[in-house]
């Protein structure tokens, strides 16, 4: 998708429908004022006469625009001025975009960068239309007889008015692409079922997605047969069950002038589907359960977007693909594995095989020698209790890694919450048999299996994000969410401006 800039007159903007953000006071934005003038005030006689109720997240086609160089013109309400924050901007967008979707058009042009919201700079909003178009006009039609119409929408031109930023609507533009792109590849790798999307499948899309990057990322697979050499039995012993191979999936992307500076590394669950195993799960809503490898999805997202962007950092990426089923083979209840790092682990349940896993894939990360080290997983039910469905759960082993991360989840409007991880609560992980259980009971779930992985993070700063709320939609609108892959570029961007603060202080 394009997504060019223009200064000049909008009202000279030739295209096939001109979106205008509207406020309930009538009181125009610059460009919409421009419109309203070169169209003998037709915006604001639809407000005036009551044709158009500008309440947030409403449209209005009007199939015609005299005095206008575009063929169609929409409106879009913002609500009240006072109360036009980051929400109802992105729901004004969603609003918009998904109606352009629904329209016979190739090209739209936006005028979203003169709506004021509070501490957000053009780049900000022009990044979250770019994000916004992207999640419009996807489809997940792979498996349809009859696929649903995919959108035509290709190009969307951003108009920024007199006193506007160009060049930072174009730079936030670039990066909101980016992200788009990132967020696609990951909901496309959520959606696709068990069957298809498997631990070699991931294999495969990390070699694609080398190939593809001309050299920018370079791609290891570790086999079966690698990890039992290697000692990494923790993450072997989820796949135990399953005729599908588990795989270890690490892919370097060397952006720094120096070679040698420390990388960025982020983890992935990747559990391609989760019966629980031998502690086998319900089966109502068991089909969700191949979006258990969406911490992995976001982490090949966050792969793409990087690509796109190329920030000059060193990064790691990490991907543990497992499938967790239950057969004569696999791991029991009261069984005992010894991980990487060496510690033992007694499995009182086999439904918590996300932090087996990932354990031996933050051991592996230790021979990078991180700056910082990331882990995404859809871990517990237990943060959809605390958290709902809006906040990612956030912990961690470093306060300022924690910061940084919420950081760029209010800057990438794809926010986490920070959760405490006192020793206090390891302390439920105690084991009569083993140096750890990987259970420490229905109190603090989450904290608790955030604890066991701290465990194996002792080497460097670390943090974990528990998506299980924010990862996927059930009920009718049942799809991967691409979360958080903003939130995680964004704070791959940061750690690049701090890099490049540090070098002018040198």
């Amino acid at each position: 998708m394009e997504f060019p800039v223009q200064t000049a007159n909008p009202a000279k903007a030739e295209t096939a429908c001109l979106v205008v953000p509207v406020f309930k006071d009538g009181d125009l934005l610059p460009t919409a004022a421009k419109l309203d003038d070169a169209s003998e005030r037709l915006i604001g006689q639809l407000i005036e006469r009551g044709d158009f109720d500008a309440k947030p997240g409403s449209v209005q086609l009007v199939p015609f625009a005299p005095g206008l160089g575009a063929d169609r013109l929409m409106l879009v309400g913002l609500g009240e001025r006072d109360k036009c924050q980051e929400r109802v901007f992105i729901k004004a967008l969603d609003a918009a975009f998904t109606a352009l979707a629904g329209l016979p058009v190739e090209d739209a042009a936006v005028a979203f960068t003169d709506v004021p919201v509070s501490d957000r700079a053009c780049d900000w909003k022009a990044r979250m239309v770019a994000e916004a178009a992207h999640r419009a006009v996807y489809r997940f039609n792979e498996f349809k007889s009859e696929p649903a119409p995919i959108p035509r929408l290709a190009r969307i031109t951003l108009l920024v008015s007199e006193g506007g930023n160009a060049a930072e609507a174009r730079e936030g533009a670039r990066i909101g692409d980016a992200v788009g792109q990132g967020v696609a590849l990951t909901r496309t790798l959520g959606n696709l079922p068990g069957n298809v999307c498997t631990p070699s499948y991931l294999a495969g899309q990390a070699e694609s997605l080398g190939k593809g990057s001309g050299g920018a990322l370079t791609v290891e697979i570790l086999d079966e047969a690698a990890l039992e050499a290697l000692g990494a039995n923790s993450l072997l012993s989820v796949g135990r069950g399953s005729e599908e191979p588990t795989r270890l999936i690490v892919m370097k992307y060397q952006g720094a002038e120096d070679a040698e500076e420390a990388p960025h590394v982020l983890v992935g669950k990747g559990i391609t589907f989760d019966t629980g195993g031998i502690s086998l799960k319900p089966g109502e809503s068991m089909d969700e359960m191949k979006f258990d490898m969406c911490g992995a999805a976001s982490v090949f997202g966050t792969a793409k977007a990087v690509l796109a962007i190329k920030p000059k950092l060193n990064l790691v990426f990490i991907v543990a693909a497992a499938e967790n089923m239950p057969d004569g083979s696999a791991t029991k209840p009261g069984d005992i594995i010894k991980t990487l790092k060496g510690l033992t682990v007694e499995v009182l349940n086999t439904d918590a095989e996300g932090r087996l896993v990932l354990c031996d894939a933050l051991t592996y990360a230790e021979r990078f020698e991180p700056a910082s080290v990331v882990d995404i997983a859809t871990l517990t039910g237990a943060a959809i209790i605390a958290l709902g469905h809006h906040a990612t759960g956030l912990l961690s082993n470093d306060d300022d890694l924690a910061l940084d991360l919420l950081d760029a989840g209010e800057a990438a409007w794809d926010r986490a919450w920070h959760m405490p991880l006192w020793e206090e609560y390891l302390e439920q992980l105690d084991s009569n048999f083993a140096d750890l259980a990987n259970i420490g009971g229905r109190p603090a779930g989450t904290i608790t299996a955030a604890c066991f992985l701290s465990r194996f993070a002792d080497k460097f700063p670390w943090a974990h994000l528990d998506v299980a709320g924010t990862a996927w939609t059930s009920g009718k609108q049942k799809g991967a969410s691409g979360r958080p892959v903003g939130l995680l570029t964004q704070y791959l961007l940061d750690r690049e401006a701090d890099a490049r603060v540090e070098i002018g202080d040198n």
